[in-house]
Order: C-alpha cells, then sequence, then structure tokens
C-alpha cells in the first residue's frame, strides 16, 4: 500500500536564498547589478511587511505576497513614498519573477503567483527618447586629445563606444580575443553582454583604421595576450581592464571640455546615452528595427520599438516639407537655442 505523501508547507526563505544565489546567477546567467536589484527589490517589500503589516521576518510566508498585500504594497510606494512609476514597477517585476520561480519550483504557489501577476504596474508616462545631434557626437569624439597616451586611449574607447553602441560593461570586457578586423572581409568584434550572450557587430572602415593604429601602439605583440584587455590601465605594470564607473567618469569630464565648443552637448553625459544615440542615428538613416535590436543585444523587438520606433521631430518635418513646402517654409522652431536647450537635456 502507497502512503500518503505529506506536503511540507514551502519556507519562503529557502526559496528566496535559492533564486538569489542558485538560479538567477547559475541558471540564468544575469549579471551581479542584476541580482543586486533583485535582492534590493525583495528587501524592500520585506521592511514593508514589517514596519507597515506587522509580519515579523521570522513569519514571512508565501500566504504574504498576496494580489492584496502587493496592491497595497505598490499604492504605498507611488503615493506615500513618491517614488517614480518606473521604480515601482520594477519592484513589482522583481516580485512576479520571485514568484514565478517559486511557482515552478512547487506547483501549490502556482495560485499565489496567480495573484502577484494580476497586479497591474502604475502607468507610466512616454517620454521622447533622449540622444545627441550629430554636432554634438562629434565634438565629444573628438575631445580627448592625442598628444598622449591616455587621450588616445579615451579616443579609441568612444570611437568603439559609439560604432558598436556597446554598454559599458561590454566595452571594458572587450579582448584582444574579441577583435576580428585582420583577414575578414567584414571586420567585426565579439560583444558579451547580459546573462552573458555574445553577439557579433560590424565595425566601419574608419574604426577598423583607428584599431590597427591602437593595437600598435598598445599592443605591439597581440598573439601573445589574447586575454588582454583591449582598453586598459596600468598598476603594478601590469594591464587591468577599466571599470564601468571609470569609463562614466571619463566621459562626464570631455564632456564638460566638448561642452566649451558644443553648446548641443547634454549636461549628463554617459555610456547609455551614446548607445541610444548610435541607435536612433541608424534608425534616422533608414536601417530596420529587427537589425537595431540584434546589434542592440536585445531579446525582444518589443524592448527595442518601444525605444525608437516613433517618428523623430526632424523626420516629421522633413515628411512635411515633401507633402506641403509652404507649410514648412519657415525655420523650424526646434533648432532655435532656445529650444535646444529645452530638448537636449536630461533634466
Amino acid at each position: 500500500m502507497m502512503k500518503n505523501r505529506v506536503h511540507v508547507e514551502p519556507d519562503f526563505w529557502q526559496y528566496a536564498r535559492s533564486f538569489l544565489r542558485v538560479y538567477l546567477p547559475k541558471v540564468r546567467g544575469v549579471s551581479p547589478h542584476t541580482i543586486a536589484s533583485y535582492k534590493q527589490s525583495m528587501t524592500c517589500y520585506l521592511n514593508y511587511l514589517e514596519t507597515l503589516q506587522g509580519v515579523e521576518r521570522q513569519d514571512v510566508s508565501f500566504d504574504d505576497f498576496s494580489r492584496k498585500h502587493v496592491k497595497a504594497y505598490l499604492v504605498w510606494m507611488s503615493e506615500v513614498q513618491q517614488l517614480a512609476a518606473k521604480t515601482c514597477n520594477l519592484r513589482l517585476t522583481a516580485l512576479k519573477s520571485f514568484m514565478e520561480y517559486s511557482a515552478d519550483e512547487d506547483i501549490t504557489l502556482v495560485a499565489n503567483y496567480n495573484e502577484v501577476c494580476s497586479v497591474r504596474g502604475i502607468k507610466e508616462s512616454k517620454k521622447c527618447i533622449l540622444y545627441m545631434t550629430h554636432a554634438a557626437i562629434a565634438a565629444l569624439l573628438k575631445a580627448p586629445l592625442t598628444d598622449t597616451k591616455k587621450g588616445r586611449r579615451n579616443r579609441m574607447m568612444f570611437i568603439l563606444l559609439y560604432d558598436t553602441a556597446a554598454r559599458a560593461q561590454e566595452l571594458v570586457n572587450i579582448t584582444l580575443r574579441d577583435m576580428h578586423i585582420v583577414q575578414d572581409k567584414t571586420p567585426f568584434i565579439t560583444l558579451t553582454g547580459k546573462g552573458n550572450k555574445s553577439r557579433n557587430v560590424p565595425l566601419m572602415e574608419k574604426t577598423v583604421a583607428h584599431l590597427h593604429h591602437y593595437l600598435r601602439e598598445f599592443h605591439p605583440d597581440p598573439d601573445t595576450t589574447r586575454d588582454a584587455p583591449l582598453s586598459y590601465s596600468t598598476r603594478d605594470s601590469e594591464p587591468h581592464a577599466l571599470s564601468t564607473d571609470a569609463l562614466n567618469l571619463l566621459l562626464g569630464q570631455y564632456a564638460d571640455r566638448a561642452r566649451t565648443v558644443c553648446s548641443d552637448i547634454p549636461d549628463h553625459v554617459h555610456c547609455h546615452l551614446i548607445r541610444k544615440t548610435r541607435a536612433m542615428t541608424l534608425y534616422q538613416q533608414g536601417m530596420p528595427l529587427t537589425v537595431i535590436m540584434n546589434m542592440l543585444g536585445h531579446e525582444d523587438l518589443s524592448t527595442t520599438s518601444n525605444f525608437y520606433a516613433f517618428a523623430t521631430t526632424e523626420m516629421i518635418f522633413e515628411a512635411m516639407k515633401k507633402t506641403n513646402p509652404e507649410a514648412a517654409a519657415e525655420p523650424p522652431i526646434w533648432k532655435t537655442e532656445e529650444f535646444k536647450k529645452l530638448m537636449y537635456t536630461l533634466d
């Protein structure tokens, strides 16, 4: 006779630790930054349960992940803490991801997962994508002076950052092994992005020429240093890859310098802004969104289209000129200096 199997109540803390320590890093292969973000989101919810719902940490169970609690938490974040809708929705997404994992591990938690999923996020107001003008990106790329070795390194980094539309972490991760610019009909570079996923991005002819000059100076013997970082700083006579913080700091410093010759430079320049600028430039030039999606390393086309699939002001104006030249006879308002300051700001 078969004995009835007694179901043990799933332990929240066991599942939570397994989600953060095993599932996300080893199964999903997500970055440490993403794991830290998920952990923070879950911690914020636990703090809410303890402070406002009176649920002590040792008493937390999956029953506390109900529609009622999660919905109240979302309202509290928005109305009491006055957090941005995007922040609230990101924290909600983390809770849903955790509950999805838990439900996959234990079928008895499917009802809890469905309850959490039934909570809709806060509607976010859509904003036009911020990107740099052609004059601004040209001024930024010319900002590093080439009379010093660091200046030549920094200019090469910025050129590569723009040409490949790489994420900051992807750029600092590039090694010589990732370069494919010799004996290749179509030179390209391999970028390793989120979840340790790689993609190949073709390089412009000018970028390849810059890279050849750079490699002769910074990697004179590339065959013996295939795993060496492409862009590096020297410490203790050894090359070390730059950090993303150092890269963004350099961008900010050179942006301040470039702003003295080009007023179009935004107040806050960072790697992701360069990435969006490159993607928008290609979109304006007629590159299909599916190609841009692959170049950016997006898994879902909707991620790309949410950012870039809209007619920009300049594109609308050009269409107006073709259909109704008289209506577009006056110079466009967005080309005035006053409007540029409003349009190209991150405030």
